[in-house]
């Protein structure tokens, strides 16, 4: 339901409809929101494709040993997926802590790391290392291409050369219709997209080639690609879910729903960009790329707030010079230069929750891209959509007295602008609070995440610090729950009892 629309239905008097324009412009900036923010993104103007060193900002971080649960793997679906890393009671009882000293706040990480963290050896780093040197501390960090070898993306849609097998992609996927981003529009802070046959775009995408990377019909991108949803069963093992990236509520909650997930494949030429953005629901990502190298200008929580124009929006561009004028963007002299990482062929980039970020492709690229949120973000989640609701509340607030269900209007507002809002969000929880719940009350329970107990003790903990906040906030208590079960406060009541049992000695 559009925003517009449903201030239409609420039949409002005419000195009320004047504010129809802010409703279209909420509608505006959530879809180019949404549209923005996805798994993979890609780069601007075509740069040279000799292979370049790697930048010296690259930092080995220490060899670990690796976990056994982090090697093998089985196939389902079509896509190769490992047994989950199984996270240790001590580094449960870390995060733990973390989380407690943080009291439910999300801390910014200030100025950039002056370097990113390139783990080298899958032999040699666990999941449990992840979790205390990135999960927890939100920092970024490139995984070298031994991690993605055995993947059969990287085998069958790439060329001898590394150039992407147009013919392998025709043969096995040319009649799929797919969405095509023209990265030469502005619309709002996204770009417009139309649907196009995969072999009509390939065929575009050669010729754009063959005209020097230039084309009457401007430099089109092809973005957020739903393979995984469109070809459950796919028969090439695609790729094989990284182990460190396995505990994955946005897309086990999809899953179970059977509607929809946050897997996504990107492809385009040398050139093709993402306008600056942060992911959807402040969710973590992470993107491979199957071919070509992408350069990403990364920037930590916060530091999007220098980065506003006189207005309150954020940039487009964050290259454009535009941002130099300091009357336009009176705080742009506050702001820390990003951290730059170029992505080389294989290798898999973690984008921390929250840290907008600019990517632009420098050679014909290929990646594949999923966003997730787990016990580590879902309060970043949480804090994200308090904000989205109390901008729609601001924007509107002129109708509230004389709006009826006010409060209603604001959360379906709200889920037009953002995908999402407080009944929704508390559906999701209990999707994931029930899984949780059913493998902490029996040791012998089906474990259909493949978690370990100690995993599933961390997340029924998070989930319950975050609902909690839920059930407290006075707007979702203005939120009709009658037909929900279990009931908010029963829930919050079981999740309670079932922590405390994990802490029992």
């Amino acid at each position: 339901v559009s925003a517009v629309a449903h201030l239409r239905d609420a039949r409002l008097a005419p000195e009320q409809i004047r504010g129809a324009a802010t409703a279209r412009r909420l509608r505006r900036e959530g879809r180019a929101s949404r549209a923005q923010a996805r798994g993979g993104r890609a780069g601007r103007a075509p740069q040279a494709r000799g292979r370049r060193k790697r930048s010296a900002l690259r930092l080995l971080v220490p060899r670990f040993v690796l976990t056994p649960s982090a090697r093998g793997g089985s196939e389902e679906g079509g896509v190769l997926r490992p047994q989950p890393g199984r996270m240790d009671r001590e580094t449960r009882a870390l995060a733990d802590r973390h989380f407690r000293g943080l009291g439910g706040g999300v801390p910014g990480v200030g100025r950039a790391p002056g370097r990113v963290a390139f783990v080298s050896d899958p032999g040699a780093f666990s999941y449990v290392d992840f979790v205390r040197g990135f999960l927890l501390p939100n920092l970024p960090c490139v995984f070298s291409g031994a991690f993605t070898q055995g993947w059969g993306s990287r085998r069958r849609w790439v060329t001898p050369a590394g150039r992407p097998d147009f013919d392998h992609l025709l043969r096995t996927y040319g009649d799929v219709v797919v969405p095509v981003a023209n990265c030469g529009v502005q619309e709002y802070n996204s770009n417009p997209k139309e649907h196009m046959p995969l072999r009509d775009y390939i065929t575009y995408w050669k010729e754009y080639i063959r005209g020097g990377y230039s084309s009457p019909r401007g430099c089109l991108y092809l973005k957020d690609w739903h393979l995984c949803r469109d070809f459950p069963a796919a028969a090439e093992d695609v790729f094989t879910l990284p182990v460190y990236f396995s505990s994955d509520w946005l897309n086990e909650f999809w899953d179970a729903l059977e509607v929809d997930d946050y897997r996504f494949v990107y492809a385009g030429p040398a050139g093709s960009w993402s306008p600056f953005h942060a992911d959807i629901f402040r969710s973590f990502s992470w993107s491979v790329n199957i071919c070509g190298r992408k350069k990403w200008l990364l920037f930590p929580p916060g530091q999007e707030e220098t980065l506003r124009d006189r207005h309150g929006s954020l940039p487009y561009d964050v290259t454009s010079p535009a941002l130099c004028d300091t009357h336009l963007y009176p705080q742009g002299q506050l702001a820390c230069p990003p951290l730059e990482v170029t992505q080389e062929a294989g290798e898999m980039l973690f984008v921390p929750s929250g840290w907008h970020h600019q990517v632009h492709n420098l050679d014909d690229t290929i990646s594949i891209n999923h966003n997730w949120v787990n016990g580590f973000n879902l309060a970043n989640m949480w804090c994200f959509l308090q904000q989205e609701l109390r901008a729609v509340q601001e924007e509107v607030s002129e109708w509230r007295d004389s709006m009826p269900d006010w409060h209603h209007h604001c959360q379906v507002i709200m889920r037009s602008c953002s995908g999402i809002n407080f009944a929704e969000f508390y559906h999701f929880l209990k999707v994931i609070a029930e899984k949780r719940l059913l493998v902490l009350g029996k040791a012998s329970a089906r474990d259909d995440a493949g978690l370990g107990f100690e995993q599933a003790a961390f997340d029924a903990g998070r989930i319950t610090d975050v609902l909690a906040s839920l059930v407290g906030h006075p707007d979702f208590q203005r939120v009709d729950t009658s037909m929900f079960s279990p009931q908010p406060k029963e829930l919050l009541q079981q999740l309670r009892k079932a922590v405390a049992a994990t802490s029992a000695p």
